[in-house]
């Protein structure tokens, strides 16, 4: 299956979400397993609080996905798990690409 290239948005916003250090190193622990949002905080060394802000980002870029389960003893637990994805980016997609862009009038709508 042929997957179709990435819009001008998508493509600005996907890279825009990995552009950012701590979300790089999200996409990286969890691309071996799925994880809560406790466990990956303790591996990442960064707080709940600042690893659910990057999540959300992620999660809007369609990069990672959640899904919420309860644990044996009734705790609600958050899972996330990368979502599969590949870009290709070279000058042609990016010229492909920005034939998509949405026009500034366009995004204030």
């Amino acid at each position: 299956m042929t997957r179709k290239p990435p819009t001008g948005d998508d493509l600005v916003r996907v890279l825009a979400t990995l552009a950012n250090p701590h979300r790089l190193r999200v996409v990286a622990a969890l691309a071996g397993e799925r994880q809560y949002v406790s466990a990956l905080a303790r591996e990442l060394g960064i707080s709940r609080a600042l690893l659910q802000v990057h999540l959300r980002k992620l999660e809007a870029a369609g990069l990672v996905t959640a899904q919420l389960e309860l644990s044996e003893d009734g705790k609600a637990m958050k899972f996330y798990e990368v979502t599969p994805f590949a870009y290709e980016l070279t000058p042609a997609t990016i010229v492909a690409a920005v034939r998509t862009l949405s026009t500034p009038e366009e995004q204030e709508d």
